[in-house]
């Protein structure tokens, strides 16, 4: 340790040039306080102190600023036993905490070494698997509670929160880790997750599902508000005013609202609502004009049947469409066919409807046979999916000929996907991929 470090001798150097003068005393001042400072810069010892710092300026520089000199003498004290062990302790750590975290990046050639290994350095992931885990299942249990068993738009609300919050605590979860758990751990602390890969993209269909549903119900309350409104003020309208003319418009506006409500689709939980209301409406529209109402609808079922056929024509274009697609497709087709099948046969007319009905039917069996075969496919997929990766997992461990039969297996079900399906041309790219591994092995 040298009697004066290079940050004092600066200091004290920056002082003794503001001091000195240019004049050749100052000059000759200025270079005898320099070369003893850097005589005691290479010389080791005892960091010189205050006293001894001041001794060594002031027979040069009187005047020296004394606050200079208690900065130096700060400056040229070499850092405290326990100050150096906080450094190198906090360092210590910092490269602790840093290797932690990079070992538990949600990456498997990081994870799954250190899982076989030392899966006690996971902790933190596996802290954070469990946890998500546990939310992800109770969440996804009081979704569908509140979605499937919705009895007011408070609890889809609720509900549309829960399916969110489900959503984010499965993303947590990495596929990836859910073929298999690290024994080690499992047997010091115990695993709370029990996932397979099924269930884990089954809990991910149904949160889809819900989501979906949500979409719909949402839209299905906007549409009992709006019919709802339109009766109201029709009603209202109805009442207050004396003049025939307005009258008759009221009572138009009033069976296009009853109208409105009886296309909100029936299987959702404002639909439901809409048929409750609609009875009441009803009723109140037979007492106050005189006549049922259910004669003078059968124009406006027959278009309304029109409307909902029209849009699942429309959303049938194109070569594939997805299993939620078909589904769709078949709703409107069944709606379109309620609405017909409310036109009684002493309605004028009830021909007409009956001609409609049948061309829809068959429409509905088409979207019914497509959506059949777009699940088989989807299925057929999903396990064709399965067996490739257990292959590729367990490739290693298994013999050519067990490999040949698994790939085997893969083109199988990959037999089963069917040509307009969602995924035909991935089921086609993946058949062709396990052909030629099976040829080339069996070679």
């Amino acid at each position: 340790m040298y009697r004066l470090s290079k940050r004092a001798f600066e200091i004290l150097k920056t002082e003794i040039e503001r001091c000195s003068t240019d004049d050749v005393a100052g000059q000759v001042q200025r270079e005898i306080a320099f070369r003893r400072l850097d005589k005691l810069c290479n010389q080791e010892g005892t960091p010189l102190s205050l006293e001894e710092l001041q001794d060594l300026i002031d027979d040069l520089f009187p005047d020296f600023s004394k606050k200079v000199l208690q900065q130096a003498a700060r400056a040229n004290q070499p850092p405290s036993a326990v100050w150096t062990g906080i450094k190198v302790a906090t360092i210590a750590l910092a490269g602790i905490a840093g290797s932690v975290w990079f070992l538990n990046l949600p990456y498997p050639p990081i994870r799954y070494p250190v899982s076989k290994a030392a899966p006690i350095v996971l902790l933190p992931s596996f802290m954070s698997m469990d946890y998500n885990y546990r939310q992800a299942i109770a969440l996804t249990e009081q979704s569908d509670q509140l979605v499937n068993q919705a009895t007011s738009a408070a609890d889809l609300d609720l509900g549309s929160t829960k399916v969110n919050q489900a959503q984010k605590h499965l993303d947590a979860l990495p596929v990836w880790f859910l073929g298999y758990y690290p024994q080690v751990y499992c047997s010091w602390f115990g695993c709370g997750w029990r996932f397979t890969l099924d269930e884990f993209q089954q809990a991910r269909k149904e949160v889809a599902r819900m989501d979906a549903k949500l979409f719909q119900e949402k839209n299905a309350q906007t549409q009992l508000g709006k019919a709802d409104q339109t009766v109201g003020d029709a009603k209202q309208r109805y009442q207050k005013t004396p003049k025939d003319g307005e009258k008759q418009a009221a009572i138009a506006q009033w069976q296009q609202g009853m109208d409105a409500l009886n296309q909100v689709p029936r299987e959702t939980l404002a639909g439901r609502m809409a048929q409750t209301k609609l009875q009441a409406y009803e009723r109140d529209f037979q007492q106050a004009t005189g006549f049922t109402a259910g004669n003078t609808r059968s124009g406006n079922l027959i278009q309304a049947a029109k409307e909902f056929a029209k849009v699942a024509q429309q959303s049938t274009k194109g070569n594939a469409h997805s299993v939620a697609e078909w589904q769709e497709i078949q709703n409107q087709w069944e709606e379109a066919i309620a609405r017909l099948k409310e036109i009684k046969e002493d309605n004028p007319d009830y021909g007409e409807a009956q001609s409609l009905l049948a061309a829809y039917q068959k429409k509905l069996s088409e979207a019914r046979v497509r959506l059949e075969a777009e699940k088989e496919a989807v299925q057929a997929y999903d396990q064709a999916q399965q067996i490739t990766q257990t292959l590729l997992a367990n490739a290693q461990s298994l013999a050519p000929n067990q490999i040949a039969s698994q790939l085997q297996a893969i083109e199988t079900q990959l037999d089963k996907v069917k040509p307009g399906t969602t995924v035909f041309a991935k089921a086609q790219e993946l058949q062709k991929s396990a052909a030629a591994k099976r040829k080339q092995i069996q070679k």
